[in-house]
């Protein structure tokens, strides 16, 4: 097993993947060269559903969509040093059935780290992820979706993993006990604001420097949220799209990014075709990278990351359905006429300053 997955580890020559995606042999040694880093992946998803191994070399099941965008030879071939690794909570469960999947999650998760033979490894903080990018090992930044998970723990977010849980989603698709989603399922909740626990969890987060994550909870819990959290620190929104470029429910208008960027967070831009696609537009990169150029004008350099969302029942644009697909991302950057130091910024560096702002010293 460990010959067999060293030799599937072995990254493609920059040429030979530059020509497998279309793209040049710069955007590959880019993408290769930066810190990339991406902020919400759900490749947890397909093991629970149908025992999918995330350390073999997969095609692209159902045909890039939904499931299967990832695994460990294609995360090596494009270069993705490090990525949040999200354990997605299953709303429908009562509160003690919750926290007891997510550990069994957590503990599947343990498994899989100790079965790569050292090609995965937990980040704490921006220096642990450094260190394990100079030996070539992918960096899990552990995360929760859905902090509902948490909700009948007797202790604080951040001591649940042993200080390994980086970010929580504060709520998903569904209302929680903490506050309203920005989903129609809204629409079930008199109250759209952060509860009096969800105020308290917000608080516990700062304080235990776990990152609040901002994406799918409605304008009311949102701007609660702000009020409440640690000014001096940063919190992120990892995946979304902006209503700048689409309106949509799902996305963020210009003043939650101003909010995020303000605070020394980022924005991360998912690649889900439905929040990002406007009527008459190209399938592929190109939507992307529309979103991420309307958080820059907005918000600034500082402020724009990359959250794909891969393995989340997404649809991506067509010429981003599967993992080794970040340099064709970095292609249209560069098409756009963007710098190196802001393709950088944008892949990971933007991030790890909000990770050092949160965790400094580590």
């Amino acid at each position: 097993m460990v010959e067999d997955l060293m030799s599937a580890l072995v990254p493609l020559q920059p040429t030979e993947l530059a020509t497998r995606l279309g793209c040049s042999t710069e955007a590959v040694a880019l993408t290769r060269d930066a810190d990339l880093i991406d902020l919400h992946i759900d490749t947890l998803i397909p093991p629970r559903l149908w025992g999918y191994d995330v350390l073999a070399r997969h095609g692209r099941p159902l045909g890039g969509h939904f499931f299967g965008h990832l695994d460990l030879p294609r995360m090596v071939d494009a270069g993705l040093d490090g990525a949040m690794w999200s354990i997605t909570t299953n709303p429908f469960r009562t509160a003690g059935s919750r926290l007891r999947t997510f550990h069994r999650n957590l503990a599947s998760l343990e498994a899989l780290v100790t079965r790569s033979d050292g090609r995965l490894a937990f980040a704490r903080t921006a220096a642990e992820y450094r260190a394990l990018k100079a030996k070539g090992v992918h960096a899990i930044l552990l995360a929760i979706q859905g902090g509902n998970a948490l909700e009948a723990s007797s202790i604080g977010p951040g001591e649940v993993s042993d200080n390994r849980l980086t970010r929580v989603t504060l709520v998903h698709l569904t209302n929680a006990g903490f506050g309203a989603t920005s989903s129609p399922f809204h629409l079930l909740r008199r109250d759209k604001g952060l509860s009096d626990s969800g105020r308290r969890f917000v608080t516990q987060l700062a304080e235990q420097r776990v990152f609040l994550d901002l994406a799918h909870v409605h304008p009311k819990t949102f701007w609660d949220a702000v009020e409440v959290h640690d000014p001096s620190l940063p919190f992120l929104v990892t995946h979304t799209g902006v209503c700048g470029v689409k309106p949509h429910w799902r996305n963020l208008d210009d003043d939650q990014i101003r909010a995020t960027a303000d605070s020394g967070g980022v924005v991360g831009v998912i690649l889900s075709t439905h929040f990002l696609r406007r009527k008459g537009t190209p399938n592929d990169a190109g939507m992307v990278v529309d979103h991420m150029e309307h958080i820059v004008r907005v918000g600034g350099e500082n402020a724009v990351a990359v959250g794909t969302d891969y393995d989340g029942a997404i649809s991506p644009p067509a010429d981003l359905r599967g993992g080794d697909c970040y340099p064709r991302l970095v292609q249209t950057m560069l098409d756009r006429g963007w710098s190196e130091s802001l393709v950088r910024k944008a892949l990971g560096e933007n991030f790890l300053r909000s990770f050092e702002a949160l965790r400094p010293g580590g």
